[in-house]
């Protein structure tokens, strides 16, 4: 008994540290997507009809990023829950660039995260 306690043990902590340098790297691509809008130059982020600033639109996004709580866990989660539509009216969000261009705010952080380089580790 006191051998399969030790054995579970051991399988926990190892599990453990596999999950927070994976966590690590989902924070830090969500921190990059969202970072991506907010450094939108003249950029314009459209939610619910309405004509929102790169920082405004970032603050937004983080807002949503901290109600979602456990529901992200992944960049991917982040895009699905936090970063493609309203929860209020289910309207998908849109990003129109300074050139007059838009698309999908969906899209564009699908696209973003393909540009994801991992921080080198320390």
């Amino acid at each position: 008994m006191k051998t399969a306690l030790l054995l579970l043990t051991a399988l926990l902590c190892l599990a453990a540290a596999d999950y927070a340098p994976a966590q690590d790297l989902e924070e830090a691509k969500i921190r990059h997507l969202i970072a991506a809008v907010e450094t939108l130059a003249g950029a314009q982020f459209i939610r619910n009809g309405r004509a929102y600033d790169a920082e405004t639109a970032a603050n937004h996004l983080r807002l949503k990023l901290a109600v979602a709580g456990d529901r992200v866990k992944a960049a991917e989660d982040f895009i699905r829950y936090c970063a493609s539509r309203s929860s209020r009216s289910g309207k998908p969000y849109k990003i129109r660039f300074s050139d007059g261009t838009a698309v999908t705010a969906e899209q564009f952080f699908r696209d973003r995260l393909q540009s994801f380089t991992p921080p080198d580790k320390p």
